[in-house]
């Protein structure tokens, strides 16, 4: 087996093998910190320097369609009082119909009792002959 002696210290294969190791596995992580170190400035230059977009015209838009749909609101509540003002009407009309057909029926059952009797009276009539 190779040795190999360094500052009196002796390695053998195997030793050399576990601090080979231990060495790559120690710059791995010195080099994927720098990396992680990286990123996260990257990102916080990023977050830092962030401007948010302008939204005011989308806050225009907003406020002109609520001010269209409280002036439609306006005129529906108004169709619907025109409504029901009209249902309140033709509900009035419906009873003044029903009183007049009702009138009219017995007027004309009057009048029919009136003309039956006349002509009774007329057929009783002794100088009708």
């Amino acid at each position: 087996m190779a040795e190999i002696e360094i500052g009196g210290i002796k390695f053998t294969g195997g030793k050399m093998f576990a601090v080979f190791t231990a060495l790559s596995t120690a710059a791995g992580i010195v080099w994927g910190a720098s990396i992680f170190w990286q990123d996260y400035m990257s990102m916080k230059s990023k977050i830092e320097s962030y401007v948010s977009p302008d939204l005011s015209h989308i806050e225009q838009g907003l406020a002109v369609q609520e001010e269209t749909m409280s002036s439609i609101k306006y005129e529906i509540e108004f169709l619907i009082d025109d409504v029901r003002d009209l249902k309140h009407d033709v509900r009035d009309e419906q009873k003044r119909l029903y009183q007049l057909e009702t009138q009219t029926q017995r007027d004309l059952l009057e009048v029919r009792k009136i003309i039956r009797e006349s002509i009774q009276e007329a057929l009783e009539n002794p100088l009708a002959e």
